[in-house]
This record gives C-alpha cells, structure tokens and sequence, in this order.
C-alpha cells in the first residue's frame, strides 16, 4: 500500500462552532493526555473512529509523523512494533471511509482533528485512511500569505474551496493550515491536551519526520458514546390453563 502522508506544502484560543458534539475519546500517552470530541456533522468518519477506538486498535501505536508547526499523525497499525528508525506511514486496513467536507464550518484551524489519506492521482475521491489521522498545530498566517494560500486552493480543487471571512480571521488569530481545506475530512477537535500537543509537534524527527524518541498512545477510550438503543424486554406469554372439570 502506498505511504499515506498529509500534503506539506501557546495555547489554543477557543473557537465557538456550530458543531454538535456528543462523543468523546481519550487518548493516554507518554507525553501526557488528549481529550478528542468528535463532531455529529461528520457521521461516518465518527462512526468509525469510535469502532476503531474500541476494537483496541490505537492502543500501544507510535505518534509516527510529526512536523513542527504542521502537525502530528498517529493510526500506522504497523507502528506498534516498529524498530528504531523504521520508516512508517504503510500501515492501515483495506478499507477507506466516504470523505466529509462540511467547509466554512468545519475546517484546519489548530487543534481539529482530521483523517490521513492516500494521494489524489491514486485517490480523486479524497476518501480517508480506515484509521491513519491528525491533529492540527498550524501557524498564524497574515492576509498575505492567506492570499497565496487561496490560489493553491483554488488550483487543488478548482475553485471549489473558498476561505470565508470567519475562516481568515481565525487562522489569523488561532492559526490552523488552510491548504488542507475540502481535501482532508475534518471530524472532531481537541477539548483538553492542547499543551501536549504543542509539545509533540516541537520534538526532534529524522529525515522522515518519525520523532527520535518515541512517543506513543498507551491507550484510546471511548468515554463518551453514541446513545445506545434501548432494549425492549419481550412481553411474557400468557399462559391459557385449561378449565378444570368439576
């Protein structure tokens, strides 16, 4: 399978978005704790985050990609055991989920929480890794380079993808990397551990930008789940006793 990679090319400040969120996920590692809620928009990609999550899959999976500034990525299954120095960024299931693009709602400001995929020539669709995702850092960007990131916008994807005022004025203020708008499926946001992620992302990496010292997900939790339905106890027979003779 062909390396999924994210295309490259403080403290959270707190963004109110329309966005209903209803479950949760915790991941413990051994930088510290990072509490992801996930957005009810995104259904399919939540759906299965949380099935991934409680089969046990990122439990003991290296945080294999970082980039300063860029962002940090996790979910290569072939991370667990890796050796020293093995390039990762390969491994995955043989499925893909539907992309999710939800724009100007939900988009790269710093701190959301988004799916890794395989390239555009291999993947016009934009359908995203079965269990390979990131999270933001970004940089603060002025007008200008908004600008230039606009014209790659519009050359990615056609014109399709338009940063609204309320998009600028966040990533100007919060930051975030709004070259990966409308290709990358957004689907939740860190609510608690964003000083861990600052610190993941500032950490030394090799030339293929997996950190020196690992760093791993001890555990992922659900700790809080869709509603589940409830069961219906089944009516008792009632039993017909026959008519005693006199």
């Amino acid at each position: 399978m062909r390396k999924i990679l994210i295309v490259l090319s403080f403290v959270l400040c707190h963004v109110s978005l329309s966005v209903a969120q209803t479950t949760e996920v915790l991941l413990e590692t051994t930088a510290g704790n990072i509490r992801i809620s996930l957005y009810d928009e995104t259904p399919q990609t939540r759906d299965n985050f949380l099935k991934i999550t409680k089969m046990g899959v990122y439990d003991s999976l290296l945080i294999h990609r970082v980039i300063k500034n860029f962002m940090i990525q996790s979910g290569d299954t072939n991370s667990k055991h890796a050796k020293p120095g093995q390039l990762l960024g390969t491994g995955d299931f043989d499925y893909t989920t539907e992309a999710e693009f939800r724009l100007p709602r939900i988009f790269h400001r710093r701190g959301v929480v988004a799916m890794a995929r395989e390239g555009d020539k291999v993947n016009p669709e934009r359908r995203s890794s079965a269990c390979q995702f990131y999270i933001v850092w970004g940089k603060i960007l002025n007008d200008m380079q908004l600008a230039k990131v606009q014209e790659k916008l519009d050359s990615a994807t056609q014109g399709q993808v338009k940063l609204t005022p309320e998009m600028m004025e966040v990533y100007k203020t919060v930051g975030g990397t709004p070259h990966l708008d409308g290709q990358y499926t957004v689907f939740g946001e860190v609510v608690e551990g964003m000083d861990v992620v600052e610190k993941i992302q500032g950490v030394e990496t090799d030339k293929n930008d997996r950190p020196l010292e690992d760093i791993r997900i001890l555990k992922a939790t659900v700790t809080k789940d869709l509603p589940q339905p409830e069961k219906k106890t089944p009516a008792k027979k009632k039993v017909v006793r026959p008519a005693r003779r006199k």
